[in-house]
């Protein structure tokens, strides 16, 4: 209803929900788009590609490059990072003597663009890995575990539990520059090392330079495997992973002024949520753009007609998924991940496109997304596209 308004500026969109054949068409001239997509690549692949992403004037994304970046959006605060070690080392050596392997693995969404589970299956082959979770699973939790709400929610009894590990695979399920989760936080959190896949720039945002265990660091599950069993043996090598935790080892400048001037808070009523956040900077800049307007037709000869800002790829620009281990093409046709994710990314170009091509014609119907998406293929088949 209120797309038809006149006094409509601007409507923001939730990224995972945003589906080419239910936009609202025909998109006015008058109108900015703006997206608010916090999520795992995965939920929507249309915004990582150029046609996807150029269809809106204002982000705000995991991405730090975005109008209102959300990158630290899973980190509550500096003192949540700063937080003691939730077990001490020596407790953890007396469980390891006692059977605990060194490594855990916590997932129950198996099946995930980063495919993960493969790469864990291939890592288990040489160090021991404990996994709870509905993923790879080798250990029953806890009774009173078995409520995944506990996770989500850090209730002290899941916290505890997995703090005793001196190792979280921490494996995200998209591979995206600048998308980290709780995945990684929680084990910084605890005092445990993150053995870590998922942004590849992960390294920008740590406490400092050895904090963290990056997977791609490394050229095979073995060669990991290997590097994890030394830091188990040794006490000094592996607590050096731990120094962040007294605040004058925090070297890196870039998180600490991340945390500092963002204007919104995780979990801290003195300021707003993101959302919130994002709004108000919308209706900043749909206020600056309209007051620019009306300078313009007042004085057209004195002023610059205001141009129309335009989200980029680095505003989102996710890879296409690749298999966790091996090459793909050594996977057979049958593969369940090959059969979907590779798929599902190239059809979200051609709903991009066909989105695209259905505003600049400007149509009023979203189920004509399809006919255009043919008629885009049948020029590319004519060299015409």
């Amino acid at each position: 209803k209120v797309q038809l308004y006149k006094r409509t500026a601007s409507i923001i969109f939730y990224g995972t929900d945003f589906r080419a054949y239910e936009a609202p068409l025909p998109r006015l001239r008058h109108q900015t788009w703006a997206l608010f997509h916090e999520e795992s690549p995965m939920n929507n692949y249309v915004l990582s590609h150029g046609p996807g992403i150029r269809l809106f004037n204002y982000t705000a994304t995991f991405r730090r490059e975005s109008d209102y970046p959300l990158t630290l959006q899973w980190l509550p605060s500096l003192e949540y990072l700063l937080e003691p070690v939730a077990v001490s080392l020596e407790e953890k050596n007396r469980l390891r003597r006692e059977g605990l392997a060194p490594v855990l693995y916590m997932q129950s969404h198996c099946d995930v663009p980063s495919d993960r589970d493969r790469y864990v299956r291939e890592l288990m082959k040489y160090i021991e890995v404990d996994s709870y979770g509905k993923c790879l699973n080798n250990r029953p939790l806890p009774e009173h575990l078995e409520d995944t709400a506990t996770a989500t929610g850090e209730e002290p009894g899941f916290m505890n539990f997995v703090a005793r590990y001196k190792f979280h695979l921490a494996l995200e399920n998209g591979v995206c520059p600048d998308y980290m989760t709780e995945k990684l936080w929680r084990p910084l959190h605890q005092g445990c090392v993150p053995v870590y896949r998922g942004s590849p720039v992960v390294a920008d945002w740590m406490p400092n330079d050895h904090s963290v265990v990056i997977i791609d660091s490394f050229p095979s599950p073995k060669a990991l495997a290997d590097f994890l069993k030394r830091l188990d043996e040794n006490d000094d090598e592996y607590v050096r992973y731990l120094e962040f935790k007294d605040p004058r080892r925090i070297t890196n400048t870039r998180l600490l002024e991340g945390l500092d001037s963002r204007e919104w808070g995780v979990n801290d009523m003195s300021k707003p949520n993101y959302l919130n956040g994002f709004e108000c900077y919308v209706c900043d800049q749909e206020n600056a753009r309209l007051a620019a307007e009306r300078a313009y037709r007042k004085a057209p000869q004195k002023t610059q007609p205001p141009q129309r800002k335009m989200a980029s790829n680095s505003h989102m620009g996710c890879p296409l998924p690749s298999p966790g281990y091996g090459d793909i093409k050594d996977l057979p046709a049958d593969d369940g991940w090959l059969q979907i994710w590779p798929q599902d990314y190239w059809q979200s170009l051609d709903q991009a496109e066909g989105l695209e091509s259905l505003i600049r014609h400007n149509e009023s119907d979203p189920s004509l997304l399809w006919k255009h998406i043919q008629n885009i293929a049948v020029s590319r088949a004519r060299g015409k596209h």
